[in-house]
């Protein structure tokens, strides 16, 4: 039976070999929270045994988070370090990677005044905008992943004694990203294989509109021509592949921005601010957001559609199996990396540049003009179930099915 510690190492060994694809003499990063140490500490290592040059860490812990949001001067929010700015476009430019790790608890900042968490979203987003654009355009390898937390154990089984709740949320996540089986790199090598049969087959079909229907949701979405379905590994433009999440079990491409029209409801709470989001409905009319409702969160999800004009706009289209492996484990992760791979799903904000012919070396104009949004932001939110139809709708208005009660219709 494999242990724990040969489960966290293969994770360790997926996120430098697989997640950035590490390569000699290159430069790491890493951004993660104190309660994640062992695991950082894991991946320093492979990632020296691999070659990296140097590993640097930028560490948060949570409870300081939370005690700058009660007692930060209000007008603290609208900053963000120049040196943090700084150290990613510097190290991005010498070609770095950069490895995520969320562990942060859903309900960090409950709570919190919702001004005081959008001040702070919007001021990270405006400083790190070129670094965006570096992430959405696949100059550089990076990937995001979890780590558990107490917190985050206990919100995901709460049903469960408090000695048991970190050791089933890493069991969960293990399974999720493959490191509970025997060749975890192979089988992820299989997987992105198997996600870009159906990115080859979306791709050669070229539609024009998705029409999404389920009892809670109606929406028509144009895609602009050129459009490019992606799906699991990217490439750099050093041409290393790497994996952007992991898990992962979509594939997705850019909308039109002014080109959705319609409404549709989540059916996954959202994550989003150390916040939860939970039963909203949200309604478009050429493209932009004309209203939302939400059963909880209303206010923190009004604050993310008005941090900028790209906010009011969507920037991906996600397609994941109701039947996808995290789906199956019927676990509701309160995290938007492994419940967005349970569920088709949208991002509000900014549009992947890989996703449109040619769009890596376009400049914003020229991705504007060819129907990409722009933002500051970019919040995914789950719309999927296993009620959920959706067609493809060609040029000439055929209309072909691509989902039937939640999954692949092909």
């Amino acid at each position: 039976m494999t242990t724990f510690d040969e489960k966290l190492a293969r994770y360790a060994e997926l996120a430098v070999n697989v997640g950035v694809n590490i390569q000699p003499g290159q430069p790491l990063y890493i951004n993660a929270t104190l309660n994640a140490a062992p695991f950082v500490r894991l991946i320093a290592k492979k990632a020296y045994e691999a070659g990296a040059r140097q590993v640097h860490v930028d560490w948060s812990d949570d409870e300081i988070t939370r005690t700058r949001f009660e007692l930060a001067p209000e007008d603290s929010f609208g900053e963000f370090p120049s040196w943090k700015v700084q150290e990613r476009e510097l190290l991005a430019d010498q070609g770095a990677a950069f490895i995520s790790i969320m562990s942060q608890s859903p309900d960090l900042l409950k709570g919190i005044d919702s001004k005081r968490i959008a001040a702070s979203q919007k001021a990270t987003g405006t400083a790190l905008s070129k670094y965006r654009q570096y992430v959405q355009s696949d100059k550089i390898s990076w990937t995001v992943l979890a780590a558990p937390s107490k917190e985050w154990a206990a919100k995901v089984f709460p049903e469960l004694p408090e000695d048991q709740q970190m050791d089933a949320l890493w069991d969960a996540i293990f399974k999720a990203v493959r490191a509970d089986m025997d060749n975890p790199v192979q089988e992820w090598l299989d997987h992105d294989k198997t996600l870009h049969t159906k990115v080859d087959y979306l791709n050669n079909k070229k539609y024009a509109k998705l029409h999404y229907t389920s009892p809670k949701t109606d929406l028509e979405v144009a895609l602009p021509k050129g459009h490019l379905w992606c799906g699991a590994g990217s490439v750099n433009e050093k041409g290393h592949t790497f994996m952007a999440n992991m898990p992962t079990e979509e594939v997705f491409t850019v909308p039109d921005k002014t080109g959705v029209n319609g409404y549709v409801s989540s059916t996954k709470p959202l994550s989003y601010g150390g916040n939860i989001i939970d039963d909203f409905k949200i309604t478009f009319e050429n493209g932009k957001i004309v209203d939302v409702t939400a059963a909880e969160g209303e206010e923190v999800l009004k604050e993310l559609v008005a941090t900028d004009e790209g906010s009011h706009y969507l920037g991906e289209v996600a397609l994941v199996p109701h039947e996808s492996p995290i789906s199956a484990s019927n676990i509701l992760f309160y995290n938007t990396l492994f419940d967005e791979n349970a569920s088709n799903h949208f991002a509000i904000g900014s549009a992947y540049a890989f996703c449109i012919e040619g769009g890596k070396t376009m400049s914003k104009e020229e991705l504007a003009e060819h129907g990409l949004n722009q933002s500051i932001t970019h919040v995914d939110f789950m719309v999927g179930s296993g009620e959920m139809d959706i067609d493809g709708i060609l040029e000439d208005g055929t209309r072909e099915p691509i989902f039937r009660a939640g999954n692949w219709a092909f």
